[in-house]
């Protein structure tokens, strides 16, 4: 159906993810004679079938052989923002991929409560007074003061929706803010106001100066291991490192060793090395549930309810798009 016509075109829609099937209101609101199949609990091959006799994918993951039987897909929608396990190779030409965003203002919230968390010792002084144990610095002389947000520095590595989210947050509630990377010329996202933003050369400059480093880039063969032992080397012996981004980012057993001979103070993780497997949990080839210097959450700083109604409005409205043979939005790969 071209643009400019009235009437639009009825898709067949297969909804594989499980988190966004719960927003089916918000899916629908396209309000078009669509057939929608919501196959996020199906079997493997069921799903197969499924995908290669429709128009429309919402998925989080497409597998190679469920993107190569896709051969009349027009559109896969990615229910977040990375599309990493999308097998984009195998997909036919005339598929679109487009993404979606809405989690930035989540994670940033959740990047501030682990700071928080690590540096008023949150776990460590519930576990002391659920015990029997009354410590404070009036009780007794190793309790430290604790830190304001307002003397801090932040220092943000990456300055994409998420980061860039971090730095205002971060600076409306007083702290310093630096950041890099990988082209420092580019205009500033709107309300971020760094003290300086340096290229991924600076990455030392950023280490070294900042009391909370926040890992917001995206995972590539370029960042992998970006974090590793002579990079924690450089952090202050008080600072924390927070990582929101994706696992293998940070060198997990450099993590755990700097964070076991408290090199650096502490860490707040989210993101892991893998997804839960062999009664594995967390997902670590570490045990870093038995240090006391860490808050551990599963991936799911963003998971705030208004991230994924965004989300599937989003996907509504790229699908009323396709119909009405309008240009699709947040393409990252066009079809030809």
């Amino acid at each position: 159906m071209k643009a400019g016509t009235h009437q639009a075109e009825a898709l067949r829609i297969v909804v594989t993810d499980p988190i966004i099937s719960r927003f089916q209101q918000e899916l629908r609101y396209d309000g078009g004679a669509h057939h929608w199949v919501m196959a996020s609990g199906w079997g493997a091959e069921e799903q197969l079938r499924a995908v290669a006799d429709a128009d429309v994918v919402i998925c989080s993951a497409l597998p190679p052989e469920q993107a190569a039987a896709g051969t009349r897909l027009r559109l896969v929608h990615v229910t977040g923002a990375g599309y990493e396990k999308i097998a984009l190779d195998a997909l036919s030409p005339s598929a679109a991929v487009a993404n979606t965003f809405h989690h930035a203002r989540p994670i940033a919230e959740h990047v501030v409560m682990m700071t928080l968390m690590l540096s008023r010792r949150a776990l460590a002084a519930d576990r002391e007074l659920r015990s029997g144990q009354w410590r404070t610095i009036a009780t007794a002389k190793d309790v430290p003061f604790h830190p304001t947000l307002d003397g801090m520095v932040v220092g943000v590595i990456g300055l994409g929706t998420i980061g860039a989210e971090v730095a205002r947050l971060a600076g409306a509630l007083g702290m310093r803010v630096q950041a890099v990377r990988g082209n420092p010329a580019a205009p500033l996202p709107a309300g971020v106001q760094p003290e300086w933003v340096g290229g991924n050369a600076e990455l030392p400059k950023l280490l070294e100066t900042s009391d909370v480093v926040v890992v917001t880039v995206p995972l590539s063969e370029g960042t992998r291991g970006l974090i590793g032992a002579g990079e924690l080397q450089r952090m202050k012996p008080s600072a924390l490192l927070v990582n929101v981004a994706r696992g293998p980012i940070v060198d997990q057993g450099a993590l755990y060793a700097a964070l076991a001979e408290r090199r650096i103070a502490g860490a707040g993780i989210d993101v892991w090395w893998g997804t839960p497997a062999g009664g594995r949990v967390p997902p670590s080839e570490f045990p870093f549930e038995e240090l006391d210097n860490v808050v551990l959450t599963p991936h799911h700083s963003g998971h705030a309810r208004r991230t994924f109604e965004r989300r599937a409005a989003d996907i509504a409205a790229n699908i009323a798009n396709l119909a009405a043979g309008r240009p699709l939005f947040n393409v990252v790969r066009a079809a030809s």
